[in-house]
């Protein structure tokens, strides 16, 4: 199984969900479904419009510019003069795009370069003048908070230490029990330490002592360091492209300190040319790298961390959280978000909770961690139905691996795929995919087949409620799969759904029980 801890599944009565009502028919929760939000950095300006599921939402739209505007900053005192028109012409872009959406008032925050920068205030006045956008700007220490919840609002089981990377500034926050405790900030940015004097060796002192200073702010007590930036992300890539893994997705890519030392140390010695085009990384984001690497390793090297986690999430996604009430903040983002997709793209929206309570009894008592993915995909099952029948099978598994979904690890992500691949397609065997099945182990795939065909056959058993035709139980002692069928299940209980019955029991290697009514 992908979990780790046994814990007794809950009974399934008709009335009860695991997972409360659905977000979208709760009125906070529709009150957050469009959120546009805008974040100026040292180096990038994003702005980010969210919509869907409030608690997982998608991005209904998101841009982003490389504008520099901190480039220089240690130097000079002053935002950069090409980058603050950048910045200007895209922010005056987003505040235009924001009205062509309606989506109301853009919440808007800026970091370390307008902060720090003597004419960052009169660019504040400046924005706010001519596009009506205000913005707030925040200290390190807030920055640091925001960025947390970022990492809460996709990954609410974060323990340990959330460390957010910009062009100017580096922030640290401890993250545990959906909380965010002690917090610090630093000069550790990339466009920071170009201007550091001297050659490599004071480079790496300066690195050193700086982080030494975070490390007494915050302790070293830290199992996992989860990455926030686009220069971890670009680094994050690269150890992908090391190691040729499977998976492009960046968000809960998990990486071994050991492993991931060894990346640093290969690029170093590599060209940034050749790693730039072979990962698709920008210029502006690759020439900052080299730098954010050194911090890295000396992060590594000071707190030592068990295991080192990427967040796609950071301050934008913590601008969101900012504004959920704790209700909604206690939700699982990865259910939500499967309820969002059955309500606008199953045929019957509500049958997926009925499905899952149908199968359950194949599986017996499991732990929470496996409970919640079998019911995601018992929601997902039936969200492909538009696409070519040809194709379905690889849509699921593409649609699911691929999607901005949180709360999912990567074998979590191909658990939940491969079980929608079989809900469409008997055999795997010569599948494109195949390279990813190696994130899971043999007992998961059996296990992703065995949920896959299960909802294949009771799919196509009924459009309506599986309990009102019948039920299924397995009976180990006998290795035989039982299904009972009621008078009205009889007569569904065609030469297809009979085939899907039997496919299913070979996937168990069990042997097929039918009991019919009598009379």
């Amino acid at each position: 199984m992908i979990g780790k801890t046994e814990a007794p599944r809950q009974a399934l009565a008709d009335d009860w969900d695991a997972f409360g009502k659905p977000l979208f028919d709760d009125p906070s929760a529709r009150a957050l479904s469009r959120v546009g939000v805008v974040d100026v950095g040292s180096n990038s300006v994003r702005m980010v419009v969210f919509d869907g599921a409030a608690r997982s939402p998608a991005y209904f739209y998101n841009e982003k510019v490389m504008a520099g505007l901190g480039q220089g900053l240690a130097e000079t005192g002053r935002l950069n003069p090409v980058g603050r028109e950048r910045a200007f012409a895209a922010l005056k872009r987003f505040a235009l795009l924001a009205k062509g959406m309606d989506i109301g008032p853009l919440t808007c925050v800026a970091t370390a370069a307008v902060r720090d920068a003597e004419d960052g205030p009169e660019f504040q006045r400046l924005v706010e003048a001519e596009t009506g956008l205000h913005l707030h700007v925040i200290d390190g220490a807030e920055e640091a908070r925001l960025s947390a919840q970022g990492v809460l609002l996709g990954w609410p089981e974060a323990q340990g230490l959330i460390c957010d990377i910009g062009g100017n500034s580096m922030e640290l926050a401890e993250v545990g029990d959906g909380r965010v405790g002690r917090r610090a900030t630093s000069q550790l940015g990339p466009f920071r330490l170009q201007q550091v004097k001297g050659g490599r060796k004071e480079l790496v002192a300066h690195i050193r002592a700086a982080v030494a200073e975070l490390a007494t702010a915050v302790g070293t007590d830290h199992d996992r360091i989860y990455l926030v930036g686009g220069s971890w992300r670009a680094i994050a890539r690269l150890d992908m492209e090391r190691r040729n893994y499977p998976l492009l997705v960046l968000h809960e890519y998990r990486m071994e300190p050991e492993n991931l030392l060894k990346t640093l140390e290969w690029i170093e010695k590599s060209d940034l040319a050749t790693l730039r085009a072979r990962t698709g990384t920008s210029q502006a984001r690759m020439d900052l790298v080299p730098l954010a690497a050194l911090v890295l390793r000396e992060l590594i090297e000071t707190f030592r961390p068990k295991e080192i986690d990427t967040s796609s999430y950071g301050i934008r996604e913590g601008l969101l959280y900012e504004q959920m009430p704790e209700r909604l903040r206690k939700r699982d983002p990865l259910v939500e978000a499967c309820r969002y997709s059955e309500k606008v793209m199953a045929r019957m929206p509500g049958f997926g909770k009925k499905l899952h309570s149908f199968i359950a009894p194949l599986f017996g008592p499991v732990p929470p961690e496996i409970f919640r993915l079998h019911r995601a995909a018992c929601l997902l099952h039936d969200t492909t139905w538009r696409t070519h029948p040809d194709y379905r099978a690889e849509a699921c598994f593409d649609n699911v691996t691929r999607a901005n979904l949180a709360a999912l690890s990567h074998p979590e992500r191909v658990f939940v795929g491969l079980a929608l691949l079989h809900r469409y397609k008997n055999s795997r065997a010569g599948s494109r995919f195949e390279p990813l099945f190696a994130l899971l182990t043999p007992e998961q795939i059996q296990e992703a087949e065995v949920l896959g065909k299960a909802m294949r056959f009771a799919a196509m058993f009924t459009i309506e409620d599986p309990a009102e035709v019948g039920s299924l139980d397995y009976k180990p002692k006998k290795n035989a799969l039982e299904l009972k069928l009621t008078k009205r299940g009889a007569g569904l209980f065609g030469e297809v759904v009979e085939a899907r019955f039997g496919s299913l029991a070979a996937a168990m290697k069990a042997t097929p029980v039918v009991l019919r009514p009598e009379g």
